[in-house]
């Protein structure tokens, strides 16, 4: 977790029950993110939760209840101003270009990171690398284990919108410690990183 005597001042939880109220005022404040994906693209079905059944953000709300939503969320005060989704290649499936990442994937992890999202009012202050590292320290108190992402390579000099920046930069990654793989679709890369499980 982040200290929370950090200079920013800000803390990272995890999304559940208790923090979702504060994830949905986040993402409402944002018009559903992305179109109203209410973070949802990635994931499928649960037994017991069907997506079409059900709007985005109660479709969202029932994953975190059954305990298949994660994300580590930074706060500033009492309000949530990023998150960083994680969980299992089960929890989150859909990933863009998938055909082309499971031809190439030799050692499947079991873990992956799939989407950013940070506040209008707190960009380009270093609030997704907080998330990114927040995620990692919550995948380390689960155990640990390889951690693989899917992160553009920025084309230098040219202007990126942020929705096309929903995984981060490759540059990011590699300051967070990840391996370059190789190239997935026109600009994605696969990136590694094995997280040493949290001492007890």
């Amino acid at each position: 977790m982040i200290d929370e005597n950090a200079p920013t001042g800000h803390v990272v939880r995890p999304l559940t029950s208790e923090t979702f109220p504060a994830w949905l005022a986040l993402a409402e404040k944002h018009n559903g993110v992305w179109g109203g994906c209410y973070c949802s693209y990635f994931h499928g079905d649960t037994e017991q939760t069907v997506k079409d059944d059900y709007d985005r953000a109660t479709f969202k709300e029932r994953l975190v209840a059954e305990g298949i939503a994660h994300a580590a969320l930074v706060f500033d005060g009492e309000d949530a101003i990023a998150w960083c989704e994680y969980g299992s290649p089960v929890e989150l499936p859909n990933i863009y270009h998938r055909k082309q990442y499971d031809a190439g994937e030799e050692h499947p992890a079991p873990w992956r990171i799939t989407c950013f999202f940070v506040d209008r009012d707190h960009r380009r202050g270093g609030v997704a690398r907080e998330a990114l590292d927040g995620a990692l320290d919550l995948i380390a108190q689960a155990g640990g284990g390889e951690v693989v992402s899917f992160p553009n390579e920025l084309v230098p000099g040219k202007r990126t919108s942020s929705s096309f920046l929903h995984n981060g930069t490759r540059a990011m990654f590699e300051k967070a410690g990840f391996t370059f793989e190789r190239h997935i679709g026109k600009s994605k890369t696969v990136m590694r990183k094995t997280i040493a499980p949290a001492s007890r």
